[in-house]
């Protein structure tokens, strides 16, 4: 990562769980960390363990985006790096007891982890092409998004939730088409069951049962796998376009 050492990095969703283990993991790389998350306490609880930056910004929200991004440059600087870890995952069927999907829910999820990422990526984006670029590639900078295994094995009740995280699967190529002149790379990895806050709250049963439905290894993903994935598309310069599941083999049964 050494091309990034000094350089801002970005991370949606970094007040928790992906999210605050890639900032971590970022920061311990010599990167400049901002935090862009709706919870700005936690946020800013956060930017002080990695000693970077916060804003409070609702990614579904495109102002919102861009006047966090307009915050992190102007203390930063303009990032090279961006994760989006920002999202939601409410459960609901399309039709339940004869009554159909509420509109409401399944837009916000979608205005949320789609729109979300794609408003961050592209804010993102304009302003890493604004950079010189650096290293014998000529990289201007890195996009790496943030899918599911359910936008491949959606399970029941994930209808909103499985089109969300497939859409941002679907963008990858298309948006490292895009902006391959540019010098900016775009990845997105498809996590499987990983010990995010969501699994942390149920008993420990529940959580030994979800491990045991990982082929290899048995558990449940620990999130600093996630950021050292992350890590290492920014540093692999050959790593572009790519849908990359971490999950231990799993597909994901109906249930």
């Amino acid at each position: 990562m050494q091309v990034w050492t000094g350089s801002v990095a970005i991370v949606t969703g970094g007040a928790s769980g992906l999210g605050a283990a890639t900032a971590l993991h970022l920061a311990g790389r010599g990167m400049k960390v901002a935090i862009l998350d709706l919870d700005g306490e936690a946020a800013a609880a956060q930017a002080e363990r990695v000693g970077g930056h916060h804003a409070a910004c609702d990614v579904s929200d495109p102002d919102s985006v861009a006047a966090a991004m307009d915050d992190v440059v102007g203390q930063l600087g303009a990032p090279r790096v961006l994760v989006n870890c920002a999202g939601i995952g409410p459960a609901a069927k399309t039709v339940s007891r004869g009554q159909p999907h509420d509109p409401t829910l399944f837009d916000k999820v979608v205005r949320v982890n789609l729109l979300g990422s794609f408003h961050a990526a592209s804010q993102a984006a304009a302003r890493m092409a604004a950079l010189d670029p650096v290293g014998l590639d000529n990289a201007r900078g890195v996009i790496v998004n943030t899918a599911s295994v359910a936008a491949f094995d959606g399970q029941v009740g994930q209808v909103a939730y499985a089109a969300s995280k497939g859409g941002i699967a679907g963008m990858t190529l298309p948006m490292a088409r895009d902006l391959a002149d540019k010098g900016i790379r775009v990845c997105t990895i498809a996590p499987g069951l990983f010990l995010t806050p969501l699994l942390q709250g149920l008993p420990d049963e529940v959580q030994q049962s979800l491990g045991a439905q990982v082929p290899f290894p048995s558990r449940l993903g620990d999130p600093g796998e996630f950021a050292a994935m992350v890590g290492h598309i920014v540093e692999n310069p050959m790593l572009n376009g790519e849908v990359i599941r971490l999950d231990g083999a799993i597909r994901m049964a109906p249930r």
